[in-house]
């Protein structure tokens, strides 16, 4: 990997583990534990801080990631393996993110929002 992608995947992760030291946030751990909470809660319509547009980005991302067809093979040196790592930490960051907002959803007592209602 060059420099240049090498700093860009550093960052990310910096930027990833720094959203689970603000204060109040959740940590990483209770976040990964959240994961199938909030996919359930996605699922059933409860939870409406992540689209089912998203989840299904995710979805595909980890079938792009497993399957032996790639956009880039990966036999190709460096640069096969660059389009999984880039691909994995986006999907790495949205997880993160969503699932401290999802933390604090349920923290806040799981506020709904009905059909029709109008939302301030």
């Amino acid at each position: 990997m060059d420099r240049k992608r090498s700093s860009a995947a550093a960052g990310q992760a910096w930027q990833i583990y720094a959203e689970t030291l603000k204060p109040d946030a959740p940590g990483l751990w209770e976040r990964v534990r959240a994961v199938p909470r909030m996919v359930k809660s996605v699922l059933r319509g409860q939870y409406k801080g992540l689209s089912y547009g998203t989840l299904g980005l995710l979805a595909l991302g980890v079938v792009y990631i497993i399957s032996p067809i790639d956009a880039v093979p990966d036999v190709i040196p460096v640069v096969g393996i660059v389009d999984d790592t880039g691909l994995a930490l986006w999907m790495l960051a949205v997880l993160v993110r969503s699932a401290g907002d999802f933390v604090t959803w349920e923290r806040s007592g799981r506020p709904t929002v009905l059909v029709g209602e109008p939302v301030d």
